[in-house]
């Protein structure tokens, strides 16, 4: 007989592309505060973090070899 506690499921949501696109958009306006628009929507400051960091990372492969250094041949 099983004693332990049952476990709690946690439900994660899933936000629409159109949501997360306009919050990060509400985010780069000058003078926004994440946390302002965070608690706007409802958010943890976190999540746009994570949101932003994911963006980024979506047009970071077309640079990858932007930064590694080629051998130069000096006269």
């Amino acid at each position: 007989m099983d004693t332990s506690e049952p476990t709690k499921r946690t439900r994660v949501r899933a936000y629409a592309p159109e949501f997360k696109a306009k919050v990060l958009a509400e985010c780069s306006q000058p003078g926004a505060s994440i946390a302002k628009v965070a608690l706007a929507h409802g958010l943890n400051a976190n999540m746009i973090h994570t949101w932003r960091r994911d963006a980024r990372g979506a047009v970071a492969p077309a640079l990858a070899g932007a930064g590694e250094f080629v051998p130069l041949q000096l006269a």
